[in-house]
């Protein structure tokens, strides 16, 4: 199982962006509920899945791996962490879509 964990990327980007998910007076704006992912395939083989409000990213040789493997990333970043360090909401969920290419019916 391969898992890449961005955290020490998460924790640079909060460093550059301190005030990520404030508004100008300090104070938190909306909290997101949800953490959006893109699963595609893999350039060599398998799929890759990549969050977009988190700095995480995984594979998998499967789809259902890759969910797995997704939640667990997620997961492992936010621990010890409060979400809304992140813009989140207290247990956010995974909204994921998936990247197919699209098959063309071929001219006979």
């Amino acid at each position: 199982m391969a898992i890449f964990h961005l955290k020490r990327l998460a924790s640079t980007i909060k460093t550059l962006y301190p005030t990520q998910g404030k508004n100008a007076e300090g104070s938190m704006t909306h909290l997101q509920q949800t953490i959006k992912a893109v699963i595609r395939h893999g350039d060599a083989s398998g799929y890759v899945a990549e969050c977009i409000e988190v700095a995480v990213v995984t594979q998998g040789q499967t789809i259902d791996e890759t969910v797995a493997n997704l939640k667990d990333a997620v997961a492992l970043h936010l621990e010890g962490e409060a979400p809304a360090t992140f813009g989140l909401r207290e247990r956010p969920t995974l909204l994921i879509t998936l990247e197919v290419d699209p098959t063309y019916a071929q001219a006979s």
